[in-house]
């Protein structure tokens, strides 16, 4: 069975080609903003833009190997909007071209089945931690259940925005990362773990305000140890009540060493295994949404042309996981 996956929830436009062997090709388009953090509208236009090329690219290596597709997958949500719309409008398209089944993917999902395949976890407790969710979840009774998530913004959310507000240049989290391997001395900034939700708002704040009296990689530190922290605690807590001896970290932010490194430090001290995807799987990707549709498609799932609307607001437990 080979799938067509299309994502486009923010940032990056990408398409792919997947069987359950492994990735056969993708294609991606990435927006990025003249200044400040990502513009919806502008966002959308951008896959419009590229979608005949993206598109285009994949469909003609499935040409070239005489692939016949069997679903073609989309980011249905989480996401912004506009470019919801966008990639939805497009798939739709191609699955009435192709007379091929359609499958609605919930991103955050996607982000959890491409970091199982990809890491050989089996039933993890999984962190997930982007520029828009942070979540600690486990799978219970059919759905990812959420432990705990941000009462606010994300943490990709808040290092990004502190990265802005220092004058850094997109993308900011990297940069960050690099500061902080300088550092000398950690700065007390705010912990805020409400029961098992975090909140990284006002940490983002004072560490902008800190950086005006402080070295900078001190404050780049002193953020990543507060704001890591609080996830590792979360985590622990979540495999504990589920009864998890395995932890999964996925999203964007995971790319971040220092984050992978105290998880498995976690780990490590409660006799769990630490699974960590390669990071061509972090961000967001066409292969991610393939994979997904490939194994909900296996499982009797598809979406009719009716249910296909978006859902900005998309929850990762509203989804039933049929494949488990």
């Amino acid at each position: 069975m080979i799938i067509f996956g299309l994502e486009g929830t923010a940032w990056n436009l990408s398409a792919a080609l997947v069987d359950k062997s492994g990735v056969i090709y993708e294609k991606s388009a990435t927006y990025v903003p003249a200044k400040g953090g990502i513009h919806p509208r502008e966002a959308s236009q951008h896959h419009a833009e590229h979608m005949a090329k993206v598109v285009g690219d994949v469909l003609g290596k499935a040409r070239e190997q005489d692939l016949k597709m069997d679903g073609i997958a989309f980011s249905q949500g989480p996401g912004l909007g506009p470019c919801l719309r966008t990639v939805a409008t497009a798939a739709r398209v191609l699955s009435l071209r192709y007379k091929i089944p359609l499958i609605g993917v919930n991103h955050c999902v996607a982000h959890i089945e491409v970091g199982k395949w990809q890491s050989g976890a089996r039933d993890p407790a999984v962190i997930y931690v982007s520029g828009a969710n942070s979540q600690v979840l486990a799978l219970r009774k059919g759905h990812y259940r959420i432990f705990g998530e941000t009462l606010d913004i994300s943490v990709g959310n808040a290092i990004d925005k502190f990265a802005r507000n220092i004058g850094l240049p997109h993308p900011g989290g990297p940069k960050v990362e690099e500061l902080a391997r300088q550092a000398k001395n950690y700065i007390p900034l705010p912990y805020t773990v409400k029961g098992m939700d975090l909140s990284f708002s006002g940490l983002s704040t004072a560490a902008t305000e800190a950086a005006k009296k402080h070295d900078l990689a001190d404050v780049c530190y002193s953020l990543q140890e507060t704001a890591f922290a609080m996830l590792v605690e979360v985590t622990e807590r979540a495999m504990a009540h589920a009864e998890k001896k395995e932890a999964m970290l996925v999203g964007g932010v995971g790319a971040n060493k220092r984050l992978g490194e105290m998880l498995n430090t976690m780990c490590e001290e409660r006799g769990a295994k630490f699974f960590l995807p390669p990071r061509k799987f972090m961000g967001d990707n066409g292969s991610m949404i393939a994979y997904t549709g490939l194994v909900m498609l296996r499982s009797g799932t598809s979406t009719p042309l009716a249910e296909s609307k978006v859902r900005p607001g998309y929850r990762t437990d509203d989804v039933a996981v049929t494949w488990a």
